[in-house]
Parts: structure tokens; C-alpha cells; sequence
């Protein structure tokens, strides 16, 4: 899918030229398609190599999370909720530790050991399917929750505002939370729905209930403020409860007599070496999407929406943020490349910036979890895993531009 997409990109740019060229005479636009391709490799080159300090920051405090047994805390937190949700499997079944931990992974920004975590879920899943090639009711519940979970601690999305000069990178902290959280529930009650799940158990109620009523005082505290105090105690609050998870991290390391420093190094050399492994990545995604935004195909995608949305008598700032909602769903990278072009060419600052920024965190890569997830396993038959997935997607986006205009506009 990533790969039809980046050739969509520069496919689309060749044509859109070549008709600017010949029917508008605008001679200038290979050499500004040329500029866009050197200038863009640079900006992905320079960008990356600006991530690394933070990176390394990042991934050395979650390791020593990792080392002090947060992650298995959750573990033990969540299973319960996970034995009533799919109650075909059975208890302490190596499946239910594996989804946790994955879960926990996303939920906390650990990308890199949330996927092999979510394929050995899927693995120990596929142990209990008695169709081979069909996807179970466990399976797609735990894809959809994949791909909708909840972020609590979304580093990749501060590290680039932080590198691109927001003023409060975490400042999206809060809203990210709401969109995802709004996503993962969307996610939750379509496929209960659809396998005709008893929400109304007592262990699962608890779970829901004790999420919605920390969302519900969220958002109860945060409408009772004007606009200026919204902004400046959720950048206080953000940055409160990431500095608070970072104590607890080294205290519970320190109590359990873990190397809190040989940990924090251990995580800083992935920190390095992630930076330097997503340099081809990001070149490839920015040069397509400079071509495609400098030939004008992506401005004639952006001003048909903006016109439509303007018969509607709607606001159209959010469009901007649009191609970052639009890629989401298909590839994490693309969707990671469009938010950075926007807070590029917008400012991370801006309305469309920490839009951006909102979608990016609201939910996962639906197509990509799918396709590796299921490949993983030889599933053919997905059956409603596409449609409750979309759907959470859809959910978190929506729920991502109403919350930014609350918070930004």
C-alpha cells in the first residue's frame, strides 16, 4: 500500500506539470519540481539528524520504564478486562499477556516493541482459531483496539513539534488524549456490536467506566476555563503528568535496585540508532510529498475540499491538516511525513500544526497493522476488521478537528 501511494505521489506530480506546462505555460515548473526534490532530501536529512538528542532522551527514559516493571504493571492491570472482552480465550493463555503488552507498548509510544509484541499476540491468537485462514472475534477485537488504542505517552509527535520549533511541544498532550480515547471507544463499541458482546458485565463496565469518568473530568475541568487558560493549563498539565511518569520511572527503578543510568544508555543507543535507521524513510516520504505539493496537485486536492466545505458554511482551517487525516489510515510514516510538511509549511504553532499533531495521535496505521498483523498469521478472510477499524479511524479524526478548534481556534 505504501509503496502505491509513493508512486501515486510522484505520478501525479508528472502529470499535474506536464498539463501546467503545456496548457498554462508555466515553463518554471520542472525546475521548481527539481528544487523540491534536493530541497526536501535536505530537510528529511536535517530533521532526522535534529531527532537524535531527542530521541535518545525519550527511548532512555522508557527503557528504564521498560526495566522497572511499569509495563508489566499494566500487564497485570489489564488482563482482566482483556478475559471478558474475548472470552474464547483461555485464562492464562499466553495470548492475553502478549495483547496487554502490546497494548501497553502503544499506550506508553514504545512503536518498535509494539509490533513484534502485537505479532506474537496475534501468533498465540491463531493457536485458538479453529479457521486457519478466518480472522476470530478475539483476533479482530484485538486489531481494532490495536489500531485505536489509547496513547498515553505519544513521544514521536512531541520530538518532531520540539524539533520544529513549537514553543509547547507537548501542549497537544491533552487533545491527543481526548481524539484517541474517543477512537478506541468507537472502535470498542462497533466491534461489540458486531459480535454482540455483553458490555454490561461487571468487570467490563468498571474498566469503561473508570476511562470515561478520567475523560469526562478532563473535559469537565477544561470547559469550565476561557481559551488562554485552556492553553496554558494544558501545557502545565501536559508537562506535569510526563515530568510525574518520569519520577515514577526512576523511583520504581531505584526501589527495585534496577541501573536506572545503564538503562537510560541502553535506550539512548536505540535512540541513535532509530534516528539513524528512519533517515531513507523520511527522505523518500518528504521528497514525494514536496514533489506532489510543489507540481500543485495536492493545493487542487485541498481547494476542492476547501469548496465544498465552504458551501457548507463550515470553517475551513482544518483542511491544512487534512492530508495528515487522509494518509492515516493507510501508512504511520506517510501520516508521519504529512504532519511534519504541515507544521513545515504552516508553523507547528498553527491551527493546522497541532491539528496535525492531534490526528497523528489519535489513532494507528489501520491498513498497515492489518495487513502485517494478519499476514503474520496467513488470515484471507479478514470479515468486519476493515469496517470497525475505518470506523475508529474516522471516529478519531472527526473527534481530532472538533477538540483542536475547542482547544486552538
Amino acid at each position: 500500500m505504501l509503496n502505491i501511494i509513493w508512486i501515486f505521489f510522484f505520478i501525479s506530480a508528472f502529470i499535474t506539470a506536464l498539463f501546467k506546462l503545456f496548457y498554462l505555460g508555466e515553463h518554471a515548473i520542472f525546475t521548481e519540481l527539481m528544487s523540491a526534490l534536493f530541497t526536501m532530501s535536505k530537510t528529511a536529512f536535517e530533521i532526522s539528524l535534529g531527532l537524535t538528542g531527542v530521541l535518545a532522551l525519550w527511548l532512555g527514559i522508557m527503557r528504564i520504564g521498560e526495566r522497572s516493571g511499569f509495563i508489566d504493571l499494566l500487564t497485570r492491570g489489564l488482563t482482566p478486562l482483556f478475559s471478558k472482552l474475548m472470552p474464547e480465550v483461555p485464562a492464562h493463555h499466553p495470548a492475553l499477556g502478549a495483547m496487554v503488552m502490546n497494548i501497553s507498548a502503544n499506550a506508553l509510544g514504545l512503536d518498535n516493541a509494539a509490533t513484534p509484541l502485537g505479532i506474537k499476540a496475534m501468533q498465540e491468537l491463531q493457536t485458538l482459531n479453529p479457521n486457519k485462514e478466518t480472522a476470530s472475534n478475539a483476533q479482530i477485537l484485538f486489531l481494532v483496539i490495536n489500531t485505536s488504542a489509547v496513547t498515553l505517552f505519544p513521544i514521536t509527535i512531541f520530538t518532531y513539534r520540539a524539533q520544529l520549533g513549537a514553543a509547547h511541544p507537548t501542549d497537544v498532550f491533552i487533545p491527543i488524549l481526548l481524539a484517541t480515547y474517543m477512537s478506541t471507544l468507537c472502535g470498542l463499541l462497533t466491534v461489540a456490536w458486531v459480535q454482540k458482546l455483553n458490555l454490561w458485565d461487571k468487570t467490563i463496565l468498571a474498566y469503561l467506566g473508570g476511562f470515561s469518568l478520567l475523560v469526562a473530568g478532563i473535559l469537565y475541568y477544561f470547559a469550565q476555563l476561557n481559551q488562554e487558560d485552556m492553553l496554558v493549563q494544558s501545557a502545565l498539565i501536559s508537562n506535569l503528568i510526563l515530568f510525574t511518569l518520569i519520577i515514577i520511572f526512576i523511583a520504581t527503578a531505584v526501589y527495585k535496585r534496577v541501573d536506572a543510568y545503564q538503562a537510560f544508555i541502553e535506550g539512548a543507543q536505540e535512540g541513535f540508532q532509530t534516528a539513524v535507521v528512519i533517515i531513507p524513510y523520511l527522505v523518500a516520504m518528504l521528497v514525494a510529498i514536496g514533489v506532489f505539493r510543489a507540481s500543485g496537485t495536492l493545493e487542487l486536492l485541498m481547494n476542492g475540499l476547501r469548496f465544498a466545505v465552504l458551501q457548507a458554511n463550515l470553517d475551513p482551517r482544518f483542511i491544512d491538516a487534512m492530508p495528515t487525516a487522509l494518509m492515516k489510515p493507510f501508512s504511520g510514516s506517510g501520516a508521519r511525513a504529512m504532519m511534519v510538511d504541515t507544521m513545515q509549511t504552516f508553523g507547528a504553532d498553527s491551527f493546522a500544526g497541532r491539528l496535525s499533531s492531534i490526528v497523528q495521535g489519535s489513532t494507528e496505521t489501520t491498513f498497515y497493522v492489518l495487513s502485517v498483523y494478519f499476514g503474520a498469521v496467513g488470515i484471507k478472510n479478514i470479515r468486519h476488521a476493515l469496517t470497525c477499524g475505518i470506523t475508529a479511524d474516522f471516529a478519531g479524526i472527526i473527534s481530532a478537528i472538533f477538540i483542536a478548534y475547542w482547544f486552538f481556534a
